[in-house]
């Protein structure tokens, strides 16, 4: 990632800002930044900016805070979104970010579908900017009293991005029906092709989601991944599960190119932060992640997959298609084009960078 600043300035504009605006929609600016900035991208942010932070609302303020003793009650109800910031503001000053990370992440992980999945996606992306700078800093010997002296600064920025993130989170808990621990043999494209559609799918994610628990084969479906045996096993089945879905995005993403994106990007969220937690934590998180993924499969995916002759061309490279997306603007296209360059490298798949392309001709242009 580039150090050079950009970032730590578009989190504390961001930061006067809530995790969500219009009542309900999720501030995706922090997210898109991040990728932007790590894409070597910096130049654009503020500009883009200016015109994304104009439809934000402001920081919610907390009415009564949150104590230890009673977080369970208050988990899961957006009316405390401002007491959940103000708690993990203080959390991240009184103690170091990854005993933090370790001791939340557990209790939150199991309403991963929170603001559709973006609580944990924002924490992915918090996490791996905390990570990314300190190997800058590590890296570059000669700058190191430069970097002391903006260590404050920027970590005080990151650790209230991931603040927010986990307030966030915590705020929007929400639990998936049904889920099991995986217990078939089925690799993650295979189960996520078997995942059922939900019989309504009008109206928002809640009113899918709640059709889960009575879907014929909704719970087959979950057990019929692989299961993990241990920690490699699932941070690899993460990366197969990130890499499926965005290829099936390519052919899928008609059914809804924006909520489909969340399929590829909370897998990939998750994936990004098994560094910063212990290794005992990572098969959890793996179950997770494809539950969430399965999730936004069945409330959003389309009968049929498009054929090949409808699909876009293979953009020119990786670079070419991270290029098309920040020149379409869109935070979803943006944060897809992330993941799918992960995607590309792991796989070499082109159909990863053919499922930026799908997003950018499917997804309508920012400010158009």
């Amino acid at each position: 990632m580039n150090d050079s600043g950009i970032l730590d300035e578009a989190y504390e504009r961001l930061h006067r800002t809530g995790p969500e605006f219009d009542g309900w929609l999720s501030n995706h600016g922090p997210m898109a930044v991040e990728s932007m900035v790590r894409h070597g991208y910096d130049r654009q942010v503020h500009r883009w900016l200016d015109t994304y932070v104009g439809r934000l609302d402001e920081l919610p303020r907390g009415t009564s805070p949150i104590d230890a003793g009673e977080w369970r009650q208050a988990l899961g109800d957006p009316r405390r979104l401002g007491d959940w910031l103000a708690f993990f503001d203080r959390e991240l000053k009184e103690r170091p970010w990854r005993a933090v990370l370790e001791t939340w992440w557990p209790r939150l992980l199991p309403g991963i579908a929170a603001g559709a999945t973006h609580g944990v996606i924002r924490t992915g992306h918090a996490v791996h900017a905390l990570l990314e700078r300190r190997d800058v800093a590590r890296q570059d010997e000669a700058r190191q009293d430069e970097a002391r002296r903006d260590e404050a600064r920027r970590d005080e920025a990151r650790l209230a991005e991931l603040g927010q993130a986990l307030g966030y989170w915590a705020a929007r808990w929400q639990a998936i029906a049904g889920v099991l621990a995986p217990s078939g043999s089925a690799t993650p494209g295979s189960a996520l092709a078997g995942v059922p559609r939900v019989p309504d799918q009008s109206k928002g994610i809640n009113h899918r989601l709640d059709q889960l628990a009575g879907v014929d084969g909704w719970n087959p479906s979950l057990a019929a991944l692989r299961p993990a045996a241990d920690a490699e096993q699932a941070r690899a089945l993460l990366a197969d599960l990130a890499d499926a879905a965005t290829l099936r995005y390519a052919t899928h993403a008609h059914g809804s190119p924006i909520m489909l994106v969340h399929t590829a990007t909370a897998p990939t969220a998750v994936l990004r932060t098994l560094p910063a937690l212990p290794a005992k934590l990572w098969v959890a998180s793996l179950e997770a992640a494809w539950a969430a993924g399965a999730a936004v499969t069945a409330a959003y995916a389309p009968a049929e997959g498009a054929s090949r002759e409808e699909l876009p061309g293979v953009p020119g490279s990786a670079e070419e298609a991270f290029d098309q997306a920040v020149r379409h603007g869109d935070e979803h296209v943006i944060k897809l084009a992330d993941t799918a360059l992960d995607v590309h490298r792991r796989t070499g798949d082109p159909d990863a960078l053919v499922a930026v392309a799908r997003a950018s001709g499917l997804i309508k242009p920012f400010l158009s």
